[in-house]
């Protein structure tokens, strides 16, 4: 899917937290309706894939709770996308990433394959499983990952053994690390610890810029890999490294060896991760000028950058909601042209499906730490709310969309209404939007503050805080439908009155 990441290490954040996040994008053409839920995986014994047909054996007694954001609609699968481990690991997966032919041709895709011919003839082909994939992921790693690091190792070996069919970037972290995992080829793949100081764009792209492969190999300090991997590469010339004679030790760049730098890619994918970079570190350079050494077409833009100053969970969703404001290229500015206008694809696009902010905070009592901040819609016009995830039950207002039925009793489906209606009216809909953005994340912010002092208060551990953490959570969905109501009604009215069969006269 085409999605779009930012990680944050717990020394760039600004209460110490690792924080990974990305949005979830439905292809062009059509929407994707998310829900909001916590998966109890015990008595499971193997998973079996829509899209690929591969069926995988699971641990049987290790699984534990795990939210997660699936799909409403099951016909192609579950797609978990993002959560947290009731150990306290998150994962997000995943972001879609582009490689080149020399990797392709080198270690090709594991793509289904139907049966072909009648059984019993001499042409008869049997069905072939394909690899795993986004759909499956989530399912497959995180109930059974024992940390971040844990769930890179367990997501490498199934990438070894069944491989995949398609280039991805995912996420694991907990409270101490954060960790970047991206797959090259067909059963390859390469995992880089995210620096403490430093946040990450992911734009779709294969994006790690520098790899250490004597420590993916040795120590795997902040790096690891396929146990193979050099000697691949070698067999196949795919190192692009230019080093002078007699040099050994040159940092090798898997964005040159394994990724793309299409056209395509400039009007699609590195414009986002400039417009994030842009904001996170505003005096870096002129990003507007023409003579910046980076510009929104820049194949060198850094994976990971130090910030200005410390990142928030607010600017997370802004940058996840980017439509590049203030520049000629925002498709709702008054700035540039209709040919500048709209140029490059935005962060904040109307396919937008589901935002997961996955927060895992170091302070107060374990019971608490880990929270997953939702959006559903497209995020220029949603806002993002907090949820606990040591929860056995999630509100049903994210929990249940119904994937056939529009209703302004599912939170996604109101937020599609409101997005769809404001658009057409951006200048005279923005102001109740920014409002209502601002007054549920401020509720948030409130009720977590409350529900952690009140947890501290009284000792809980994780299974005795339970309650209050579900009535936390419900809280906030409660007031998110009231006030998502109230928006729905004004936008509606705003949009009303700017019909094209509108007319000034009243009835007398």
């Amino acid at each position: 899917m085409p999605c779009t990441t930012i990680l944050v290490g717990k020394k760039a954040s600004y209460d110490g937290s690792t924080i990974v996040a990305r949005n979830e994008d439905s292809a062009n053409g059509e929407f994707n309706p998310k829900r909001f839920c916590v998966v109890d995986p015990e008595g499971r014994t193997s998973y079996t894939s829509k899209i690929s047909h591969l069926t995988v054996p699971l641990p049987a007694e290790d699984g534990v709770r795990y939210t997660a954001v699936p799909n409403a609609d099951l016909s192609q699968g579950l797609w978990e996308e993002a959560g947290f481990s009731a150990r306290g690991v998150a994962m997000s997966a995943t972001e879609t990433l582009t490689s080149n032919e020399r990797v392709l041709g080198a270690d090709p895709m594991v793509v289904y394959r139907p049966a072909k011919g009648t059984p019993g003839s001499d042409d008869y082909e049997s069905e072939q499983p394909g690899g795993i994939g986004e759909e499956d992921m989530v399912t497959l790693v995180l109930p059974y990952a024992r940390s971040a690091r844990d769930g890179v190792r367990i997501l490498g070996e199934l990438l070894e053994r069944y491989g995949t069919y398609e280039m991805n970037g995912i996420a694991l972290s907990d409270v101490d690390e954060i960790w970047w995992l991206e797959t090259v080829g067909g059963h390859h793949w390469i995992a880089k610890r995210v620096p403490d100081n430093c946040y990450v764009t992911m734009p779709n792209q294969l994006g790690i810029d520098s790899f250490d492969l004597a420590d993916a190999l040795g120590e795997q300090t902040e790096h690891m890999c396929s146990p193979d991997l050099a000697e691949w590469m070698a067999a196949h010339h795919l190192d692009l490294t230019l080093r002078a004679e007699g040099e050994d030790n040159k940092v090798f760049n898997p964005r040159d060896a394994f990724g793309s730098h299409s056209d395509e890619d400039h009007l699609y994918n590195t414009p986002r991760a400039w417009s994030m970079q842009r904001f996170l570190n505003p005096h870096a350079q002129n990003w507007d000028s023409p003579e910046a050494p980076l510009g929104p077409e820049s194949d060198d833009l850094p994976w990971a950058s130090v910030p200005e100053r410390k990142v928030t969970v607010e600017d997370v969703k802004y940058v996840l909601s980017l439509h590049y404001q203030g520049t000629v290229f925002d498709p709702y500015g008054s700035f540039g042209t209709e040919a500048t206008r709209g140029h490059y694809r935005p962060i904040g696009i109307n396919r937008n499906s589901q935002l997961a902010v996955l927060q895992a905070r170091p302070y107060g009592p374990e019971a608490t730490r880990c929270v997953q901040w939702l959006a559903f819609g497209s995020n220029p016009f949603n806002a993002l709310l907090p949820f606990y995830a040591n929860v056995s039950q999630t509100p049903a207002y994210l929990e249940q969309t119904d994937p056939k039925r529009v209703s302004t009793e599912s939170f996604y489906w109101a937020n599609r209404l409101i997005a769809a209606m404001a658009d057409a009216n951006y200048a005279e809909c923005v102001p109740a939007i920014e409002a209502y953005q601002e007054d549920l994340g401020s509720e948030g912010e409130r009720v977590l503050a409350a529900t952690d002092a009140l947890v501290a208060k009284q000792g809980l551990d994780a299974a005795a805080a339970q309650d209050l953490l579900e009535e936390a959570n419900q809280q906030v969905a409660d007031y998110a439908r009231e006030k998502t109501d109230e928006l729905l009604a004004k936008v509606l009215y705003e949009r009303s009155m700017h019909m094209a069969n509108h007319f000034a006269r009243s009835d007398a």
